[in-house]
């Protein structure tokens, strides 16, 4: 029986499922480099975890000692807010956010490494600068960077929060900066407290992943994810109920359950011919801990992604 594309995935019955029992928000994309798995996450100077096998993690370096200079205008001080990292050509681009709590005065900018070991010689972080950035005057807000690969191989920056929505615009493939070319702002989705984009491909769709609802009220996180694809990765995007997602739509797809609260920040890797999905929650048996999660995924007939049975 395939299960309805447009029911919650309930699966989540403890807080223990997916749990890494790391405490981390906002992860990154897990990424992968010299037999290690990192991911990146809010935090002064951009801290990360470091693991072998998914399961075990340890605190890695942060990103930067001190607040590059140019950031210091935008949001002083140095808490950079939910990075992404794809790695590109010989290096890895790592993107962050610079902005303060409930304000569009924000800003994307990047950072570059050759390498993620910290004991190879060639590793060193880079300040590339920034990428993009929001004003009061503007109608979006410059946060929760989201890189992502074309097919082809075009690099393309999703961001968004609140305001009006989901964003996306070309990168350079070579500086990883926005590209000149074009200098288009493509609209995605849009709803009221929407936030935390992510897009993934997978057999002929773009897959848009969201945040509605709130988050960082510990047990009190209204947070849940939704998700809708395209056939171009500049939209538009309709859930499985064909809603255009620039009109509130949506499916949902992991939601609070139990312990499990407030899932946020997806994001997909693949190992070993399997797919799995990463976000935060807040742990209901920790006092509303946010914690990194590592699920198992599946691809319904129909096309749609479903967490699946965590046994």
């Amino acid at each position: 029986m395939v299960p309805d594309p447009t029911a919650a995935t309930n699966a989540a019955t403890a807080a223990p499922f997916g749990s890494c029992h790391v405490h981390l928000h906002d992860p990154s994309t897990i990424v992968q480099c010299g037999g290690q798995f990192w991911v990146f996450y809010t935090g002064h100077g951009i801290p990360s975890y470091h693991s072998k096998d998914l399961k075990t993690w340890e605190p890695g370096p942060r990103v930067f000692t001190s607040a590059p200079a140019w950031t210091d205008p935008v949001a002083p001080g140095d808490n950079f807010w939910a990075p992404d990292i794809i790695h590109q050509g010989n290096r890895y681009l790592l993107y962050y956010a610079v902005s303060k709590f409930g304000r569009n005065e924000s800003a994307i900018g990047l950072a570059s490494n050759p390498t993620l070991d910290p004991g190879d010689p060639q590793f060193h972080w880079t300040d590339e600068g920034l990428v993009v950035r929001s004003t009061a005057t503007n109608d979006f807000n410059a946060i929760d960077p989201a890189v992502c690969r074309e097919v082809d191989g075009e690099l393309w920056l999703a961001f968004g929060s609140f305001w009006s929505g989901i964003k996306l615009i070309p990168l350079d493939a070579e500086t990883g900066k926005a590209a000149v070319a074009d200098s288009r702002m493509y609209s995605l989705a849009h709803n009221d407290s929407i936030e935390a984009s992510y897009i993934y491909f997978h057999d002929h769709y773009y897959y848009l992943f969201v945040n509605w609802g709130l988050c960082c009220r510990g047990t009190n996180s209204t947070y849940e994810i939704r998700v809708g694809r395209s056939g171009k990765i500049t939209g538009p995007y309709h859930d499985a109920d064909g809603v255009d997602m620039m009109t509130d739509g949506g499916t949902l797809f992991l939601k609070s359950n139990g312990e499990f609260i407030g899932p946020g920040h997806a994001g997909i890797i693949t190992e070993n011919g399997a797919d799995w999905f990463s976000c935060h929650f807040y742990d209901g048996t920790r006092r509303g801990m946010s914690t990194l999660a590592i699920l198992p995924l599946q691809w319904r007939t129909n096309g749609w992604p479903q967490i699946s049975d965590p046994k």
